[in-house]
């Protein structure tokens, strides 16, 4: 148990530098995709003082879905996709635009969503 809380604390401790280093090693060695873990851990380690970090180079960004466009249902399905949320709160999500549809990404991961939506008809923001 004394482990896991050492883990643990090491985990809380990390910048925000390392948590992106960390998801991309979880993502191309061993297929996971830490969305939700990586915002959590980066939340703890900001408020640890990475927010001098911050200042200097943005390295978290929020997709922002500005417009459904013309093809809303093939929207609402890939923010399903891209969420994991059920389809009523991706509907939910592209009705209520401009909405965010992640927040706290990196900027390949934020481009890469972007870019999927724009290809679904759908107008889309990076902040």
């Amino acid at each position: 148990m004394a482990d896991l809380k050492d883990f643990a604390e090491q985990l809380v401790n990390l910048t925000v530098k390392e948590v992106n280093e960390l998801a991309d090693i979880l993502k191309d060695e061993y297929g996971i995709e830490p969305a939700a873990a990586a915002v959590a851990v980066a939340a703890g380690g900001g408020a640890a003082g990475g927010e001098a970090e911050a200042a200097e180079e943005k390295t978290e960004f929020d997709v922002i879905l500005t417009a459904a466009g013309g093809s809303k249902l093939a929207v609402v399905k890939l923010v399903k996709e891209l969420t994991g949320l059920g389809l009523k709160d991706a509907k939910d999500i592209v009705d209520s635009a401009p909405k965010a549809v992640k927040e706290a990404v990196s900027k390949d991961e934020a481009e890469g969503i972007k870019k999927s939506l724009e290809e679904a008809g759908a107008e889309v923001e990076l902040k």
